[in-house]
């Protein structure tokens, strides 16, 4: 599922160019029984399966034998929100992290308790697996890494990078079916269309997500 994700895009110009590294590790490959098998069934008789602590204990074992980690993190529904704010920090903070994906009814609970250094959810709800959330992360920080976007400009700019919606953007042609582009970018000056872009981003996120200006 993340293989795509890691071999196009901007994750795949950031590693042509030497800016990050992403590697994708199996558990199975770790498992240390016949059939490598890395999940079992849960204490207590609750339905699913569960991933056992032995094979995720083995590979983080292995991996930070290796190479120095900043976090080991668990992509969860009940973890921390992610946010702009996060992936800022994650990824200027730069290092090496480990991205551990829940499957089936979850992981063993003692893997969060002694193992996982930080818990993240893209949202609040439940996914199969946490592959999707653990690309999601990935392409949010990546794309952050000095070099990788041709103009960094750009990500300064999206949405939640200052608290706010973005404004809206247009392109050419000027007018389509009668739909008009703002005169005020049109202009050429500058002062009055940073004044409506910070007025339509105000306007926007008070009308789509009141809740970041209570923030």
């Amino acid at each position: 599922m993340v293989e795509g994700l890691i071999s196009c895009s901007i994750v795949r110009r950031a590693q042509d160019k030497g800016l990050a590294e992403v590697y994708l590790h199996n558990l199975r490959d770790y498992a240390t029984n016949r059939w490598r098998r890395v999940d079992d069934a849960p204490f207590g008789g609750e339905a699913g399966m569960v991933i056992g602590i032995e094979p995720v204990d083995v590979a983080i074992s292995a991996l930070t034998a290796q190479r120095n980690y900043e976090d080991i993190i668990y992509t969860s529904p009940d973890g921390e929100l992610l946010t702009q704010r996060m992936v800022n920090r994650l990824s200027a903070r730069g290092g090496n992290l480990i991205i551990l994906c829940g499957h089936y009814k979850g992981i063993d609970h003692r893997i969060r308790e002694y193992l996982v250094t930080r818990e993240i959810s893209i949202g609040d709800y439940v996914l199969t697996g946490g592959e999707i959330a653990a690309a999601v992360l990935t392409d949010a920080m990546v794309r952050l890494l000095p070099g990788v976007i041709g103009d960094e400009q750009s990500a300064l700019t999206d949405s939640f990078q200052d608290g706010l919606l973005a404004a809206p953007v247009y392109t050419r042609p000027t007018e389509y079916k009668g739909w008009c582009v703002p005169e005020v970018l049109l202009s050429g000056n500058e002062r009055k269309i940073a004044e409506w872009r910070m007025e339509e981003s105000l306007r926007r996120t008070a009308l789509l997500r009141p809740s970041l200006l209570a923030d």
